[in-house]
């Protein structure tokens, strides 16, 4: 009966708010706070595949929920997401035991909708979550003439509504959260054992990854060997154990390998940044195949370098350039298709660049974002979308700033790299390291204020800034680079 008590109210409900309301930026974002909740990477610390495709499907979202606010844009492009969302266990009141016997599970579905409310709506019911917050949000609206004279009260719930329907109050879980706030000297205290003794068990296995990496990139020549994930030791051993076998059954196939970097990631081929890269997931047939092709991949990787020259001469003289920590990984034939389409843009737009006039200046491609924007390090991140006009005015009026940016940036990184130095001596660290997604103006503050404090619990250990508290399968100890 009160199941349908509650489909009946939230039907009513939903309709009267779709018929009446629309939602501005901030109302969206205070809606969406429950699924934000049950999907934030944070919460994901223990398991990094699942944590990255929350990273990239948020970015995707919010890029999304960006567009729908600006007025007059109206070429939408369906958007499949893909999430990991927390599961709950019934009757727990703590946040941290949010985790049932799964954990999590995997939600898919493709936005489509042209106005705040109706993404926000099938977000939430995509992943099974409560929308009856939805309706009681003070949000934006025009009302009827005839309502003119009438008070404003967004409906909210009693505390006893929960109580009776076993719904989870959002306020709450908030302030459970904020009351279960962990510190860095409590977390230190709590984790510093399990820590040590991971860290022990895996010593082996690093010398052995260390030798195995040695061996495999003196005899292949190669620049360096990398992994796009932080999988455990165990996993990068065997890896390279593959590696090696191939070379012992094909020799003739790794001729042209000389020099460059080879990555272990989630698909085989040629990575926009010139890398070789093989799937760990793909047996050696399918490694053997990029191998063959690398020459065909080296005359593609020359008429890209072309193509980036020919969009730097359109625009006055400025550097395409690839990041790999800030771009998603892309293969040489993405990039590629990505530069070609924007360079016709730009030549059929004829944007008047006095030649030269933006040489020492740096620009990356972006597919998922609809407004130019500049970078803390000097270099403008560029829609491929981007109007030619609104490109022209942008670049020009932030020229000056992005060369002082870029300035700032050679500054930044000395300083990041003593910091790093410093504490690494000062607390006698076997090393400390910061993830991609972490900025050199974060690690830079919380170097700083590390080294503060007396943490007699890293000595010998491997710290690694992030954006969360974790202990990985090996021992190294993850800290959020803002602790408290």
């Amino acid at each position: 009966f009160y199941y349908f008590v509650r489909l009946c109210l939230d039907k009513i409900l939903l309709q009267c708010v779709l018929q009446s309301r629309s939602l501005s930026g901030a109302d969206a974002i205070n809606a969406l706070r429950p699924f934000y909740f049950a999907v934030h990477p944070d919460f994901f610390g223990q398991h990094p595949k699942e944590r990255e495709v929350n990273e990239n499907s948020l970015k995707r979202l919010n890029g999304y929920l960006e567009n729908l606010q600006k007025p007059g844009f109206r070429s939408f492009k369906p958007t499949q997401l893909t999430f990991y969302v927390r599961e709950r266990e019934p009757n727990s009141s703590n946040v941290q035991e949010s985790f049932g016997a799964s954990g999590f599970r995997a939600v898919s579905f493709t936005l489509h909708t042209r106005d705040l409310l109706s993404t926000v709506l099938d977000i939430l019911n995509s992943c099974s979550l409560s929308t009856e917050h939805v309706q009681s949000l003070n949000v934006n609206s025009q009302p009827h003439k005839e309502a003119k004279n009438t008070v404003n009260r967004p409906i909210k719930w009693d505390k006893t509504y929960y109580s009776f329907t076993g719904f989870k109050d959002p306020e709450e879980e908030l302030e459970q959260a904020q009351r279960l706030e962990t510190t860095l000297l409590s977390w230190l205290d709590d984790n510093e054992a399990s820590a040590v003794k991971k860290l022990k068990k895996s010593l082996p296995l690093r010398k052995e990854l260390e030798r195995l990496k040695i061996e495999l990139s003196h005899e292949l020549q190669l620049s360096d060997i990398r992994w796009q994930r932080s999988w455990g030791i165990a996993h990068r051993c065997s890896q390279l154990h593959s590696l090696g076998r191939l070379v012992q059954q094909r020799p003739e196939i790794l001729e042209n390998v000389k020099g460059h970097t080879v990555v272990f990631t989630d698909r085989s081929g040629m990575s926009a940044a010139g890398h070789i890269m093989l799937g760990t997931m793909d047996v050696h047939h399918h490694w053997t195949k990029i191998f063959e092709r690398l020459p065909n991949y080296y005359k593609l990787q020359k008429r890209l370098l072309l193509l980036e020259d020919r969009i730097s001469q359109l625009l006055g003289g400025i550097q395409v350039i690839y990041i790999e920590e800030l771009q998603p990984l892309l293969t040489l034939e993405e990039y590629f298709e990505t530069l070609n389409s924007f360079y016709n843009k730009l030549r059929d737009s004829r944007l008047p660049f006095h030649p030269h006039s933006l040489r020492g200046l740096q620009m990356i491609l972006e597919s998922d974002r609809y407004a130019p924007s500049l970078h803390e390090f000097g270099h403008f991140m560029i829609p491929t979308v981007c109007d030619p006009a609104a490109l022209q005015w942008f670049i020009i009026s932030k020229a000056q700033e992005a060369r002082e940016n870029l300035k700032r940036k050679e500054e930044m990184m000395i300083t990041e790299k003593e910091l790093i130095n410093t504490s690494t001596e000062r607390f006698s660290l076997d090393r400390l390291y910061k993830e991609p997604s972490v900025s050199s103006a974060q690690m830079i503050d919380c170097c700083k204020r590390l080294l503060e404090e007396s943490l007699p619990y890293l000595q010998g250990m491997h710290l690694c800034i992030s954006h969360f508290y974790s202990v990985l399968q090996d021992g190294d100890l993850c800290i959020p680079w803002n602790w408290k």
